[in-house]
């Protein structure tokens, strides 16, 4: 390797001289490599003159593959210290997850990692979420994604979520077959197969037919918007259990319906990139992220059934 190195210097620069400055050696010592090699091929390599050198044919012929080798090592070298000795990891999740999950967790662990920083890209583009930039992402599937190893965080389980304020002004909200006649809060997104108000109704058997029903729509284009949506008293949403567990402690939220919900094949999984290096500050927010999520399996918010309030 150190002939190599004292070969591409010289061919570069011209010159002995000037390549043992740039390698930190003698020039004698840059004259030496390259006389081993070129009695290792048996052929000349540089044409020498008083100040310097010009390569011979054999020397170009060399000189083309010693440098696509040594920029491939040099570029390989540095990715793998880079990783080693950055202290960013970029994290992706949906935008509900982002924003109503992984945020409210982020103080507490910059207090615990100072030296470690998190950038969060939140979007609900599959795409976007697995870019190769990314070193963990968090998306609800079943557990399967071609190129990630999954882990999942939690399970997925829908219920209907209101504020008390708005249970109370309307206490006939006791029983699913109640809900079309209320305002109801939907999210229009690119996910088909994510769960609407449609699908829960329709599997907790009550029929959703919008040219009778009198409750109204109200439509927003993110879950954050609809949960907020639900706080100010608007209509009544779909709460994920994990996602709306900060409202339901706090009392902005409440579950009209009790402990009925519906809990589906899904979830929410941690990813990160088989062919991607580990490297410890990735390490540090996966175990963190598994953490969280393993302190939330062990508590559930209490169901708040509609005869309760007020």
């Amino acid at each position: 390797m150190d002939y190599l190195l004292a070969f591409e210097a010289a061919a570069q620069h011209g010159s002995f001289a000037r390549a043992g400055r740039l390698l930190n050696i003698s020039e004698t010592s840059i004259s030496r490599k390259v006389r081993l090699l070129e009695q290792h091929y048996d052929v000349p390599l540089f044409v020498r003159g008083h100040r310097s050198v010009t390569l011979t044919p054999q020397g170009h012929s060399l000189l083309v593959p010693v440098q696509q080798a040594m920029n491939q090592l040099r570029n390989t070298s540095q990715d793998m210290l880079s990783k080693h000795q950055r202290n960013t990891v970029t994290v992706s999740a949906t935008n509900s997850v982002a924003a109503l999950w992984l945020m409210p967790r982020l103080a507490r662990f910059n207090r615990a990692n100072p030296r470690i920083r998190i950038t969060l890209i939140a979007s609900d583009d599959d795409g976007e979420c697995l870019a190769d930039t990314v070193d963990l992402a968090i998306l609800r599937g079943e557990g399967h994604w071609p190129c990630f190893q999954a882990s999942q965080l939690f399970g997925e389980t829908v219920f209907p979520v209101c504020s008390p304020d708005y249970l109370e002004a309307h206490p006939e909200l006791d029983c699913a077959a109640a809900l079309p006649r209320h305002d109801l809060i939907e999210v229009a997104n690119q996910h088909t197969e994510w769960m609407n108000w449609r699908t829960w109704l329709t599997q907790n058997h009550v029929n959703y037919d919008l040219t009778h029903d009198t409750g109204s729509r109200i439509q927003l284009n993110t879950y954050p918007l609809a949960v907020q949506a639900a706080v100010d008293g608007l209509g009544v949403a779909l709460g994920w259990a994990h996602l709306v567990d900060r409202q339901l402690e706090a009392g902005s939220l409440v579950r009209p319906l009790g402990d009925t919900c519906l809990r589906t094949k899904s979830g929410y999984h941690l990813l990160r990139p088989t062919e991607q290096q580990a490297f410890p500050e990735r390490q540090i927010v996966e175990d963190w992220l598994l953490q969280e999520s393993a302190a939330r399996k062990r508590y559930t918010p209490p169901a708040q059934p509609a005869h309760s309030l007020g």
